[in-house]
């Protein structure tokens, strides 16, 4: 894989006519020691969030050796790449296949789990195996979060306790998880959360030995600031500290976004000015797709040799296909003199970026290269580069 400084390097350099992925292994080694320093107990890397080999590595360099994985796929990757790591099948429902692939031939152990059928299943597959750890998974509230998970899986607190007690009877430890949805802006989310574990612990009367809080961890985005991380720590940590639970039992986290959003961004170039629309070479197929799914922000910024003196002023987006809904209002606020042939970084993109991208219309990304500057917001400690200038940074 190639490497260079920065946006603008890459820009000059190369002149490159489709997308190109900027990836910051340093970014992401920095994140996984973040959470295997501060967080009061285990970080497992929710895969589906990227799942790049290169930064798989990167996160086990930086000390994550558990991972969640969401599929026999993720499962098969993983293992192919670190023999050694432990994985966890935390998605609660999975074909019988993938529940006996994954425990035969890849040593998985743990499964996450939302019925009674799906607790069959898992017993089925295993043919009865005794050492499980298997993870009840809470529905809980994502009323702090930008992206809501609290529909599709999940038992209530107070319906949970039927579950637990048959969890309980064929596992090895017995676990409790939730996830308080993507992109949580306040710890109370995990304060609320853990008050439904104690109350599910407390009606079902078992020992629960595994409380996994999820992930939700949140990066920093344009009009999403969220306080710091040690801020989450503390609130779970001492909910953690006051639930019943066994004297050995264990505190598990699941960070996707949080481990990975910073590691990549994309240099992409504007095609057509039409007023204040940009026509861009990727989008909502591409790795914009939250962009024009679910409004979501991201920073920009303008890479040009000289600096713009211009105003900035909001534009919106539409990405290269023929589809009218490739379009990404935005806003995105950009140099009022920007004009087709300039180039534009899109940050904070390691998150769903590259994992959401599709070839559709025949427009599909271009080279991939480690960029060693920083990135364009960071939430792991400010840097000389991040955030307040980065316009004028990436211009420079």
């Amino acid at each position: 894989m190639h490497e260079n400084h920065n946006a603008l390097g890459v820009a000059l350099g190369l002149k490159p006519t489709q997308p190109v992925t900027l990836v910051r292994p340093h970014a992401a080694h920095r994140a996984a020691r973040y959470f295997i320093e501060k967080f009061p107990g285990t970080s497992m890397y929710a895969v589906k969030a990227n799942p790049s080999p290169d930064l798989i590595r990167s996160l086990w360099d930086g000390g994550i050796t558990h991972f969640d994985v969401a599929s026999i796929a993720e499962v098969r990757l993983v293992r192919s790449l670190l023999p050694h790591a432990t994985l966890c099948f935390m998605h609660p429902v999975k074909g019988e296949e993938a529940i006996a692939e994954a425990y035969h031939v890849h040593g998985v152990r743990t499964f996450s789990l939302d019925s009674l059928a799906e607790l069959d299943k898992i017993v089925v597959a295993t043919k009865g195996a005794k050492d499980l750890s298997l993870c009840v998974r809470l529905r809980v509230s994502s009323s702090h979060s930008k992206l809501s998970l609290a529909s599709k899986f999940g038992v209530a607190a107070d319906e949970a306790a039927p579950l637990l007690m048959a969890a309980r009877q064929v596992a090895d430890a017995l676990g409790i998880c939730f996830h308080v949805g993507s992109q949580a802006m306040s710890p109370q989310a995990y304060a609320d959360a853990l008050a439904q574990v104690r109350a599910a612990i407390v009606a079902a009367g078992v020992t629960v030995d595994i409380v996994d809080v999820g992930g939700g961890f949140p990066s920093i985005y344009p009009g999403m600031e969220p306080t710091e991380l040690d801020a989450y720590f503390e609130v779970i940590s001492r909910a953690y500290e006051a639930l019943p639970v066994s004297y050995s039992a264990e505190l598990w986290c699941e960070p996707g976004r949080a481990l990975c959003a910073e590691y990549a961004s994309v240099l992409v170039r504007v095609e057509a000015r039409k007023d204040d629309v940009l026509y861009i070479n990727d989008g909502a197929y591409g790795s914009l797709f939250d962009a024009a799914h679910v409004a979501w922000r991201f920073p920009v910024a303008l890479v040009r040799e000289t600096a713009s003196r211009a105003r900035t002023i909001p534009f919106s987006f539409y990405g290269p296909t023929c589809d009218d809904m490739d379009f990404m209002r935005g806003p995105f606020e950009l140099p009022a003199d920007i004009k087709a042939g300039d180039y534009i970084e899109v940050g904070m993109l390691g998150a769903y970026g590259s994992a959401m991208r599709t070839g559709f219309n025949g427009f599909t990304a271009g080279d991939t290269i480690i960029a060693r500057d920083e990135p364009m917001d960071t939430a792991y400690g400010v840097t000389e580069e991040t955030p307040s200038k980065v316009i004028q940074l990436r211009q420079s």
